[in-house]
């Protein structure tokens, strides 16, 4: 099935009845109940890069998940109203329809999903099953059973469903494909089940930058608390387009599904591989993300920016620069600069007129520069949501200057996730948004644990109803984050405005010590750095030592760029043969054409950002010539760097580094 570029960009639908109530609802099934009904017709997902590709209305998903769910109980699936938990199914999958109709019916049958991405460690995907407790065992496909095969043994399993169509292998257990348990569903009387807000809905399984992964237990109250509360930040609209990229088994990703499902709009799905042509073909109205993409489409567009002729160049150079010294007064004008929050009535009326005075040459750059930023991302973007991380305050500037409104927010998969998020109306940018729900937010003396006051950095504490149940089978680790008056402790450090606006400003448990005393927080520092071109992925280190050093991935192909302009050929391991003289003018990583650069880029990076101290300075690096990825351990399936694991394996090179 294909979808022409002109249907994919179908106006939203209008209601013909009240946008759907969800107040009374105890369970995410039921909500899916009530949103079938009211959007019917309208297409809920599409999935255009599976093989073959799927298209599913509302009401077509909604008779999937009960023909789901009535196959589970027909395979022996039962909720016992008296047990404390719900049976549990492993959920071992990845973005695709199949996957919802998998989530939906678990849950409607009465039992809780434990749920991973098929492309995670074995190791760890048998941990969270053994000790999640799982009878039973979705998968992706063959390929993921087969990996996972000589673990199964020990685990008690009734059987495992494949979400293809691949035929079952003769196993000890019964293994059926997709369709078979559709076909169940079809002859077998779906049975009701008794679900309360606090039944347990979900085990979600921390990916963790260290140790073992623990298991968040999730209810239905606590999805439900993100689906009310989106009410105070968006005004979805049925038919409303939705790009999805992420996991859509972490939290981030899938409360946002639920919460745009919620209301009708349509989903498609899109790859890495995919993203940049998808956002031009499929147009969407609203997309949720982690830092890395945006900056990744914002290194694509300055690429762009790059390959044009160099008159070109130096005006779209001054365009943005004259646009950011408007944007940066505009923000001062509506109270709405992070270092300067409350100005005078006279600062706010000079900020005013500097804004008026820029606005034409800011124009200027709208017509001939930022409304085709715009066109390339789909031309129809109201919000990009960005969670996950810190995002860096160069790609913050960049998308307000295109307007292209960013909302950041903040949470934690122990808090399903979003705890905070910054609003249509109140977005500052740098901090992390006022709180989401009936969330509360306290920051406090993380020895002591007394509150601190507006504008003082603490350790962030959470309170409300999306704070989950606690860590499965781990009562140790559940009373050391949430305390007797339900605090949950974030580990993240922050600091709160007058308005209840969060910024995040570091990780507890990340923060590096110098012999000093000074304690670093590094994200900041390394967002900062980002801010190069040729700078791709950063890590500081330097526990214990006298000075910071980073560990470097460089972005290449802006480094070859940048050589070509030096008359020097970059030559990267591997790419002379051994005993050759390389030319005078062939360098390397370790050249010192190369280290000087990197050398001043830091330096510009670090003392431009708020705040700077001497003691942020990174005195020493090394440029690695691999990646951080998922593949290589480097970063969890969120993107995010396991600093643990980069230190660990680069500990003789730290260590060179400061000897």
């Amino acid at each position: 099935m294909t979808q022409s570029a002109s249907q994919s960009a179908s106006q939203p639908v209008p209601l013909t009845s009240p946008t759907p109530n969800y107040d009374s609802v105890q369970s995410i099934p039921e909500m899916w109940a009530i949103a079938a009904q009211a959007f019917a017709s309208i297409s809920a997902v599409y999935a255009p890069h599976a093989k073959p590709a799927a298209k599913l209305t509302y009401a077509a998903l909604y008779q999937q998940f009960q023909q789901f769910a009535a196959g589970l109980q027909a395979l022996g699936i039962q909720a016992d109203r008296d047990a404390p938990v719900p049976p549990r199914i492993g959920l071992i999958a990845d973005n695709s329809p199949h996957w919802l109709v998998a989530d939906q019916g678990i849950m409607r049958s009465g039992a809780a999903n434990v749920v991973r991405s098929s492309q995670a460690d074995v190791e760890e995907l048998l941990f969270i099953l053994k000790d999640s407790g799982a009878i039973a065992l979705v998968v992706e496909d063959l390929a993921t059973l087969t990996k996972l095969r000589r673990g199964l043994a020990d685990l008690a399993l009734q059987f495992v469903i494949l979400l293809s169509e691949e035929e079952p292998p003769a196993e000890p257990f019964k293994v059926l494909k997709f369709s078979q348990v559709l076909e169940l569903g079809q002859t077998f009387d779906l049975q009701p089940v008794y679900q309360t807000r606090d039944t347990l809905a979900t085990l979600m399984y921390t990916s963790g930058t260290s140790g073992r992964p623990k298991g968040v237990m999730l209810s239905h109250g606590n999805l439900i608390s993100q689906v009310l509360a989106v009410r105070s930040v968006l005004h979805l609209q049925p038919g409303e387009r939705v790009l999805s990229i992420l996991p859509i088994w972490h939290s981030y990703e899938r409360s946002f599904e639920y919460i745009v499902f919620s209301y009708g709009c349509t989903q498609t799905y899109t790859t890495i591989r995919h993203v940049k042509n998808d956002i031009k073909q499929y147009q969407p109205h609203y997309m949720v993300a982690v830092p890395r993409l945006w900056e990744s489409i914002y290194e694509g567009i300055q690429k762009q920016f790059r390959e044009q002729p160099a008159s070109k160049q130096k005006l779209v150079n001054f365009l943005l620069q004259q646009s950011q010294r408007y944007v940066e007064a505009r923000r001062l004008a509506q109270g709405l600069d992070l270092k300067h929050l409350h100005p005078s009535p006279v600062e706010r009326l000079l900020a005013s007129l500097q804004a008026a005075a820029l606005l034409p040459v800011h124009l200027l750059g709208e017509k001939l520069v930022y409304q085709k930023v715009r066109e390339g991302m789909g031309g129809a973007v109201k919000y990009l949501v960005s969670g996950g991380g810190s995002i860096a305050d160069h790609l913050e500037d960049f998308f307000e200057i295109v307007n292209i409104q960013i909302l950041s927010g903040y949470g934690l998969t122990e808090t399903s996730p979003i705890t905070n998020v910054r609003r249509p109306g109140r977005n500052l940018r740098g901090a992390d948004g006022q709180p989401f729900g009936d969330a509360e937010i306290r920051i406090v003396d993380p020895e002591s644990r007394q509150p601190l006051p507006i504008g003082q950095q603490g350790l962030v504490l959470i309170r409300g109803s999306q704070v989950m149940q606690g860590y499965y089978n781990n009562p140790q680790a559940t009373q050391k984050a949430i305390d007797p008056q339900g605090w949950f402790d974030s580990g993240d450090l922050g600091m709160l405005t007058a308005e209840q606006d969060l910024i995040i400003t570091g990780r507890a448990k990340d923060t590096i010590v110098l012999t000093n005393g000074e304690n670093i927080e590094p994200q900041p520092i390394e967002d900062a750095c980002i801010r190069s071109p040729y700078i791709d992925q950063i890590m500081l280190v330097g526990q214990d030592q006298r000075s910071l050093g980073a560990l470097i991935v460089p972005n290449l192909e802006a480094l070859k760029q940048w050589a070509a302009n030096q008359n020097l050929t970059l030559h990267l391991p591997g790419t002379v043969a051994p005993g050759t003289v390389a030319e005078a003018s062939t360098i390397t990583l370790e050249s010192k054409p190369i280290q000087d650069l990197f050398r001043q880029e830091m330096i510009r990076e670090v003392k431009n950002r708020p705040g700077y101290r001497a003691d942020d300075r990174i005195a020493v690096f090394h440029l690695l010539n691999e990646p951080f990825t998922i593949e290589n351990g480097l970063l969890t399936q969120t993107l995010k760097i396991r600093r643990a694991v980069v230190t660990e394996r680069y500990r003789g090179m730290i260590d060179e580094m400061f000897a």
